[in-house]
């Protein structure tokens, strides 16, 4: 396993970039293997995200890492428009089948699948979840996604955890999507302690900036994830770059 994984991250650099698209607070779109993968819908309540045409937004699978509103505001009406494929806990799905959704595909903390673009590992976060009517949104969660350009690992809301060590044991990731802005979630010093944790040198940086509880100075930020010898990536609102 040693050697294989070693010769995964030696034929890291030959694999073809991925897009990242960032919409604002942990919603941001991935463009892998002829598909897009869209997480934790929140766009048209966020005042930071106006400028983003949802009308536009376009996804092959859209994944739900837990229940609270500013992760899944979105979510039906971005279903609904894309036709996508929704990926997340089994109470989140039964929640969103109870809106009308269909095309759903439940999962939890542990378990894995193969979809038509790559393998989608749940794991776990540290937080709570409760969807926006006050009903159970089961366990929080986040997600590995290994494909054949590469693995990357996105945190959801969490805490710093030693599970996070594991990460690495089984995937050499590209990089990974983290929470920065304290308070609710891990802030740039424990992010950073994740990006040694998950031998992951290129970090974007999400959850941060949207409330005041959770604004951050961007350079101290930075800062912390340089020290850990990790380069923290903030792109603008709308923006896409290349991963």
């Amino acid at each position: 396993r040693l050697a294989e994984r070693t010769a995964a991250r030696l034929n890291e650099t030959t694999t073809p970039a991925m897009k990242f698209t960032y919409y604002g607070h942990s919603c941001f779109a991935v463009e892998t293997c002829g598909k897009t993968l869209l997480f934790d819908p929140f766009i048209r309540p966020n005042p930071l995200a106006a400028g983003v045409a949802m009308d536009q937004i376009r996804a092959d699978y859209l994944l739900i890492s837990h229940g609270h509103f500013d992760h899944i505001a979105d979510a039906v009406e971005l279903a609904q428009q894309t036709g996508a494929t929704v990926v997340s806990n089994f109470e989140i799905i039964s929640w969103l089948e109870k809106q009308g959704l269909k095309n759903v595909h439940p999962m939890n903390i542990g378990g894995a699948w193969n979809f038509d673009f790559g393998r989608v590992k749940s794991v776990n976060a540290l937080h709570s979840s409760q969807l926006p009517d006050g009903s159970n949104g089961g366990s929080p969660g986040g997600f590995v996604v290994a494909t054949a350009e590469g693995a990357f690992y996105y945190a959801g809301d969490t805490a710093l955890t030693l599970d996070m060590k594991l990460i690495p044991e089984e995937f050499p990731l590209k990089f990974a999507i983290l929470p920065i802005g304290d308070n609710f979630t891990m802030g740039a010093a424990d992010g950073a302690r994740a990006a040694s944790l998950l031998q992951c040198q290129t970090i974007v940086g999400v959850h941060y900036d949207t409330f005041p509880w959770i604004k951050i100075s961007p350079g101290t930020a930075a800062s912390a994830f340089q020290t850990a010898g990790a380069t923290l990536h903030l792109p603008a609102i709308g923006q896409t770059i290349t991963l």
